[in-house]
Parts: C-alpha cells; structure tokens; sequence
C-alpha cells in the first residue's frame, strides 16, 4: 500500500510503514559488475573458491551493493508527496551493516516514515528508516536512515 503524503498534513503520515517490497535475487554477476563499478575487487565478493575458505563460505555482496539496492526498491516502497514531479537523494544516516547478503540470496526492503520537512515550498525531505532483509534470515542485511528529497 503506498504512503500518499498531504503537502498541508504530513504530520499524520508520520510514523506509517510501508510493506515489503518483492524479493530480488544478488547473483554473482551482478556482484561482479558492482566489483567493476567500484573498483573493489576483493575476493570475497568476485572469487567463490577462495571466498568458500572464508567465514562467510561463499562470496557476498558488497554491503554499498545491497545499500544500492534502494534506488530499485523505492518505486515498490512508494512513499511521495501527494503530487511529486521527481525525487532525488538527499543522503543516509545512521547506515549499518549487519548481516553479508551471500551470492544467489534474496534481499527486500521496507520502510517507516521518520519525518518530513519542507525546506521550501513545494520541497520535502523525507527521512525514512529503511531495512533491507535477507530471505530466510532473522538479521537484516542492512538498516539506514535514507533521505530523500521530493518536489512538486
């Protein structure tokens, strides 16, 4: 269900959660092409024999892949001003890593709406608490603060 925010009542939006979005499968491909983006080619995300000797078992994702990941998920979270033209990234607090997120897993997000801000007319900031889990997994792979900007 999408949170459809009023621009004059956004205080009664506060605190509302989204539902989960669907799931999304990290393969090593796509790990790979994150490695090439980022430049980060450590072996426990591009080399599965030597990753299979690590803690971990296998390799994982980048913890900034499964951040990353957000960008995908917001269409499906669908949390906007009523009337929104485009959003933007503001930025993220609070990001912490909990949980590796290992090749072939599945990962989805929801969000609670912290707070809004409107920094000038017909601009919104949101700040949502945001938690990407991993399917089959009591510890999320991630949760943030994401703020986001909206505008009408």
């Amino acid at each position: 269900m999408p949170i459809i925010i009023s621009p004059t009542d956004f205080a009664s939006a506060i605190g509302t959660e989204t539902k989960a979005t669907d799931w999304f499968q990290i393969d090593q491909d796509r790990i790979n092409a994150f490695a090439d983006c980022t430049l980060d080619h450590q072996f426990i995300h591009v080399d599965p024999v030597a990753a299979a000797k690590s803690p971990f078992g296998s390799t994982i994702a980048h913890g900034f892949l499964s951040l990353s990941m957000l960008s995908y998920f917001a269409e499906q979270l669908e949390v906007v001003i009523e009337g929104v033209k485009m959003g933007v990234n503001y930025g993220l607090d609070k990001v912490r890593f909990i949980n590796p997120v290992k090749v072939d897993q599945r990962v989805r997000a929801r969000a609670k709406l912290l707070d809004v801000t409107e920094k000038k007319p017909g601009q919104f900031q949101l700040k949502l608490e945001v938690t990407v889990e991993i399917e089959g997994q009591d510890k999320p792979a991630l949760i943030a603060e994401w703020l986001v900007m909206q505008f009408i």
